[in-house]
């Protein structure tokens, strides 16, 4: 497999839009599988007429089938995520969108350079901030599977969250390692953020775009969450069910 190392990064002066157009448009080349991943997880090249940069490609036709997930949705639940986290602003996740590919359709998303040795357990003394707010957007998008190493250090000493592939289940799943803010007040201006996400998912842009994604059902159950979270005005305590991801790295 390609060193990433080998490939130029992205310009410094391509802006979020310009970054999306590009894995959006660009040519992509598969240069091998990432290891560790329970669903096929391709490093690939994205080159467009005067940029390129890495990317990983989630095919659709790779992802294992799951009881509690309808099939050929997991790609289109890591563009989901994404459209959430762009709205409220918070936490990190990197440019994804849903587009055709080598191995059919799936989701492209931005590589970001990062540090092997952190994840959650290893940052969230340090940084608790950036894990409250990433606490908040799993409770929003439901994430089924927030284990401590989907919570990444990248170069630029920011923290960004990946795989998101089992999120906005219309039913209660929850299952992450972040419940150290549990009965904390949620800090104003996050539950401001919360609030406007709220109203974008009952009848704004954020709804319509969700809607190309995700079942009705799952929007609104989303819409739901992130209103009961801004009534609470407290971080949820864990439950109901198993609250905890396996393994939790």
């Amino acid at each position: 497999m390609t060193d990433p190392g080998d490939v130029a990064g992205l310009p410094a002066h391509m802006d979020e839009d310009t970054v999306l157009r590009l894995l959006a448009t660009g040519e992509i080349e598969v240069l091998g599988l990432l290891p560790r991943a329970s669903n096929d997880t391709l490093l690939a090249r994205v080159r467009g007429v005067d940029a390129q940069t890495f990317a990983v490609y989630k095919p659709r036709s790779g992802e294992a089938p799951l009881w509690d997930f309808p099939d050929g949705t997991l790609s289109r639940r890591e563009v989901a995520a994404y459209v959430v986290s762009r709205a409220l602003g918070w936490p990190r996740v990197p440019a994804t969108v849903h587009r055709d590919g080598p191995e059919g359709p799936g989701s492209v998303q931005l590589f970001l350079e990062f540090d092997p040795r952190e994840h959650f357990f290893t940052m969230v003394e340090r940084r608790p901030d950036d894990f409250r707010r990433i606490a908040l957007f799993d409770v929003v998008v439901n994430n089924a599977d927030r284990k401590s190493g989907h919570c990444l250090l990248g170069d630029d000493d920011r923290v960004f969250v990946i795989d998101h592939g089992v999120c906005f289940s219309a039913a209660p799943k929850l299952r992450t390692v972040i419940w150290d803010f549990s009965g904390e007040p949620i800090p104003p201006d996050l539950c401001g953020d919360l609030d406007r996400l709220g109203t974008q998912l009952r009848k704004g842009s954020v709804r319509a775009e969700l809607l190309e994604l995700l079942d009705p059902a799952e929007v609104s159950a989303t819409a739901r969450r992130a209103a009961a979270l801004v009534r609470a005005g407290r971080f949820p305590r864990p439950g109901p069910g198993r609250p905890y991801p396996w393994p939790p790295v």
